[in-house]
């Protein structure tokens, strides 16, 4: 079995990580597009050329299914993507936690990126999953682009200034960008109040690991033998894992189980 997923840039190391703890024994195709990033800033039409091309990428590779592991392109590709490469490949995409976030009613966050803080797309998954919780948007400039340099000071900064905008009573933070994951913890220092109890933070990454796998009418087997391999396309190019990678648990996890195809 082989799972591919594609993002901008490193979002995708949270799912993965998720699939390979499912199925260890799962060929991974990881297809970004270091080139091309930011998307969040691209228009509509713009980002779906470049989501397109990154999903033909990892198509080439011959994949079981495919994961969109970026809201961004969620919002704004995902017909596209499937129109073009279902029904041989099923498409998965990322869809913001807030259903199971809403559940412990509120109130509730959700950090995400300017391009998708405000978007028809997350107020109507507010109006349909929120009920009457009290949701903040919390858009977060920077913060993805510092994920992906692996740059500790930025990051900070980015997350400090989202965690000023989230009120002190939020109860749960949906984290809105794949890439956000991979700073989990760090988000839930800033945001956790002291003397109350802890904030729940709602990422994605096992949610779409186990929706590839029940499209593919597969079970997880945390035990199987991780005799997988890994094979990474960088803007179409294929490479070996970046460096800036291996800074997030999730892709050192990748690197010391799956040896990186060139």
């Amino acid at each position: 079995m082989k799972i591919a997923l594609m993002d901008s840039g490193f979002g995708l190391l949270a799912a993965a990580a998720a699939v390979r703890r499912l199925r260890p024994d799962a060929d991974l195709v990881l297809s970004s597009d270091p080139d091309g990033m930011p998307w969040g800033p691209r228009t509509p039409d713009d980002l779906t050329v470049r989501a397109l091309a990154v999903a033909r990428a990892a198509a080439a590779h011959g994949p079981d299914a495919l994961i969109i592991a970026c809201n961004t392109a969620s919002v704004h590709a995902l017909a596209t993507v499937r129109t073009e490469l279902e029904p041989g490949i099923p498409v998965i995409g990322t869809v913001p936690a807030i259903k199971p976030a809403s559940a412990g009613g509120g109130p509730v966050a959700i950090w995400a990126t300017p391009a998708t803080t405000g978007s028809a797309y997350q107020r109507g998954l507010i109006r349909d999953f929120a009920g009457s919780v009290a949701v903040t948007e919390v858009p977060c400039p920077g913060l993805a682009d510092a994920v992906q340099q692996a740059d500790e000071d930025a990051i900070d900064r980015a997350v400090a200034v989202a965690a000023a905008l989230t009120p002190r009573d939020v109860r749960a933070v949906v984290l809105g960008c794949t890439h956000y994951e991979l700073v989990a913890e760090r988000i839930r220092a800033a945001v956790q109040p002291r003397g109350l109890p802890p904030v729940v933070l709602h990422g994605s990454a096992g949610a779409v690991a186990a929706q590839a796998l029940r499209r593919l009418g597969e079970l997880p087997t945390p035990d199987a033998p991780p005799s997988s391999l890994l094979t990474v396309v960088l803007s179409g190019r294929e490479s070996a894992l970046p460096d800036h990678a291996l800074a997030y648990a999730e892709g050192r996890l990748l690197q010391a189980v799956s040896p990186a195809r060139r």
